[in-house]
Order: structure tokens, then C-alpha cells, then sequence
């Protein structure tokens, strides 16, 4: 009986110290406590006031990619160019990836695409080690980028080939084994084609005007 008596005083005497632990914590530990749910609190709140805020962002950004899918692009292309204007602000790699969701192959082939249509760069410093990309956000200038190179490759590549084409179609025409309908016919492309390259020499013009920014005077 003794012995009990003895082990339920201890078990009581146990349960005293702990009790007296807890009633007696330090203003340290009550203030870290208080501060820690506070933060849990305000985290909370603050992802709550920032829905509405993405919501609208990712309204855009869809919108982005869908009409960057008009013009030759792809849809993820548009999108990750929609994460990085948002952002405004240098990313890696690794960021984008975690924004995106995307394998690191895709995430490559994206971001190359966006650097040979101007509409991000590559900047010169970096982030331990890893490289730094930057969108351009001006749409204004974003636009005079991606159309620049869009359709200057356009000229380049059609102005070589009706060139090429043009002097192997006169000498069809002027060659005397050539027969009087298959003259007709090359004499057709030949018309044809001179006013394709009258065509190519305005878009190039054109594309030199729109790179000087000649179509940007508007009020800011």
C-alpha cells in the first residue's frame, strides 16, 4: 500500500511541474508564440487579398498566349512571356520552371524562342551562377521586336528566292528550245514574280520604319 501511495505522489508531483511549466512559460517564449500565429494569420489574410489579383493576372496571361498562338507561336510561349511581364523582374531558369510547371527541355526551347523574337534578353550579370532573363514590357516596343524579326525573316527568305528565281525564269524565256506555251507560262511567273519583289521592297522599308519606331509617336 505504501508503494502505491508513493507512486501515485510521484505521478501527481510529475503532473504539478508540467502544469507549472506551462503557467509559468517566459514572456520570450509567449511573444515568439503570439508572433508566430500572427504570421500564420496575416499569411493567410494576405493570400486571400491576393486572389483576386491573380485572378486577373491570369485572365491576361491566357489571353497573351492565346493571341501569341496567332501569329506562329506557341501556346506556352505566350504564357511564359505572360509569368515573366507580370514578374518584371529578372528570373532564372529555375524560377520559371517553378512558375510554369514545364520540363526543363521545354522551358529552353521557350525561353530561346523568346530571346530570337526580342521579346525577352538575356542580361549580362547573374544570380549564383545561373543566368538572368528579363521580358520587355512595354507592349509598344514588344510589338516592334516581335514583328521586326518576324517579318524581316519573311523578307529575307522570299526576296532570296524570287531573286534566285527570276534570272533562271528569263533564261527559260529567252533560251530558243523553250516552247512558245511553256514561254507564256514562264513569262506569267515572271510578272508574277517582279510584283512580288515590288511587294518584298515595301515590307522592307516598312520593317525598317517600324524598327525606327516611326509608328510609336503616341502620348504617354
Amino acid at each position: 500500500m505504501r508503494q502505491e501511495s508513493e507512486q501515485r505522489q510521484s505521478r501527481n508531483d510529475s503532473e504539478n511541474r508540467r502544469k507549472s511549466r506551462r503557467v509559468s512559460a517566459s514572456p520570450d517564449e509567449v511573444e515568439a508564440k503570439s508572433g508566430e500565429h500572427k504570421q500564420q494569420t496575416e499569411a493567410v489574410t494576405m493570400s486571400a487579398a491576393d486572389a483576386p489579383r491573380m485572378q486577373a493576372r491570369r485572365k491576361v496571361i491566357d489571353a497573351i498566349a492565346d493571341t501569341m498562338d496567332l501569329y506562329g507561336a506557341t501556346h506556352s510561349f505566350g504564357q511564359l512571356y505572360g509569368v515573366m511581364y507580370f514578374e518584371d523582374r529578372p528570373m532564372t531558369l529555375e524560377e520559371m520552371k517553378t512558375h510554369m510547371n514545364m520540363s526543363k527541355s521545354n522551358m529552353s526551347y521557350a525561353v530561346r524562342s523568346l530571346l530570337e523574337s526580342r521579346m525577352v534578353t538575356k542580361l549580362e550579370e547573374k544570380r549564383e551562377r545561373q543566368d538572368l532573363y528579363r521580358a520587355e514590357t512595354d507592349f509598344f516596343q514588344a510589338f516592334r521586336n516581335f514583328f521586326t524579326v518576324k517579318l524581316q525573316r519573311e523578307v529575307d527568305v522570299m526576296r532570296g528566292a524570287i531573286e534566285e528565281a527570276i534570272p533562271e525564269l528569263t533564261e527559260t524565256i529567252l533560251a530558243r528550245e523553250t516552247t512558245d506555251d511553256e514561254r507564256a507560262l514562264a513569262l506569267q511567273d515572271l510578272h508574277k514574280l517582279r510584283d512580288g519583289l515590288r511587294y518584298y521592297e515595301w515590307l522592307q522599308q516598312f520593317v525598317a520604319r517600324l524598327e525606327a519606331g516611326e509608328f510609336f509617336e503616341t502620348p504617354r
